[in-house]
């Protein structure tokens, strides 16, 4: 065995060991309690607000977010945090100000099983932003509200989308799924690092951009204007995606799928990866590939449609 792999072999083991330690010293810190460590599960804290709500802003470490139709028609906010965990929510000048702090140490945590959460219950209609800054956690926010501008960043969990979007929407997301659902919005940005990005049923007025490090992207029954959409490892599937205008797909290793797909132009690229599918209209068709086979129908009418591969077949039909 070479020096090199005994040192680090060395090393892990000597992490683990002082990682037993460590839990060791806590357990008997707490009387060989496991459930003392997380001070015995969740409490319940309900928040009622008075007045009207414009825009909620929302910053957590670990939780899952729920939005809720209220059937009060007034604003609550439900918190189901570990003790330690300080929680705040407060209403002024129209905005909805969501805060959590953990105040113990991180073996406070050990003992909690259960995932903290909060529900946030709105009256439905429209609001003018939501603003969320999550760090573990999911997001769930249903159709019975719609908001002016959407931002949403998380560091890990998913993220599930049904409520409108009449100005400008993003959710950037490390790792995670992100699944926006028969919904509409004028403009909207999806990135995530690892994981999935599902889009079903939106309309799009404005420009529709996807971004996926590693992981699939499925979109289905989607209009826009402009969609882009840029990988690295992953496949991309597309059924009934219409763009009034440009179609820009990029991946670096993955498939591109077009079921009945269509836009004015369209330039797709992958390094590693076939691109096949259906279009519904003709195109004239700029194909290179470099180790591969290409099938195109030999059409001389309709917008650009260039296809760029250096390993993947080609196969497009139009119909």
């Amino acid at each position: 065995m070479k020096t090199s792999t005994k040192i680090w072999l060395i090393a892990g083991a000597a992490l683990l060991l002082l990682g037993l330690i460590l839990c060791a010293v806590a357990l008997g810190g707490k009387g060989w309690q496991l459930s003392a460590l997380g001070g015995g599960g969740l409490g319940t804290q309900t928040v009622e607000l008075d007045g009207g709500v414009r825009s909620i802003s929302v910053c957590t470490d670990t939780e899952d977010i729920a939005f809720l139709p209220s059937e009060t028609g007034r604003c609550a906010v439900l918190f189901r945090e570990p003790e330690q965990v300080k929680c705040s929510a407060l209403l002024q000048d129209g905005i909805l100000t969501i805060r959590t702090e953990q105040a113990g140490s991180w073996l406070d945590r050990l003992g909690a099983f259960e995932m903290p959460s909060i529900s946030v219950y709105l009256p439905e209609g429209a609001y003018e932003g939501l603003y969320i800054e999550e760090h573990t956690g999911d997001v769930r926010i249903p159709a019975e509200f719609r908001f002016t501008e959407v931002e949403i960043t998380a560091s890990t969990g998913d993220v599930d989308c049904r409520a409108s979007v009449l100005g400008r929407g993003s959710i950037t997301l490390s790792t995670g799924d992100i699944s926006v659902a028969e919904t509409s919005a004028r403009s909207l940005n999806l990135a995530v690092t690892t994981g999935k990005v599902e889009v079903r049923g939106l309309s799009c007025e404005g420009d529709l951009a996807v971004s996926v490090s590693t992981g699939k992207t499925d979109l289905t029954n989607v209009s826009c204007r402009n969609l882009s959409s840029v990988g690295s490892s992953g496949d991309i599937t597309m059924e009934n995606v219409l763009a009034s205008g440009k179609m820009d797909l990029e991946r670096s290793t993955g498939d591109v799928r077009l079921d009945r797909c269509d836009a004015a132009e369209l330039d797709i690229r992958t390094d590693t990866g076939d691109v096949s599918g259906s279009l519904r209209s003709e195109k004239v068709f700029l194909v290179r590939s470099d180790t591969g086979r290409v099938r195109v129908p030999e059409t001389v009418a309709g917008g650009k449609c260039k296809i760029t591969t250096d390993t993947g077949d080609v196969t497009i039909s139009v119909s």
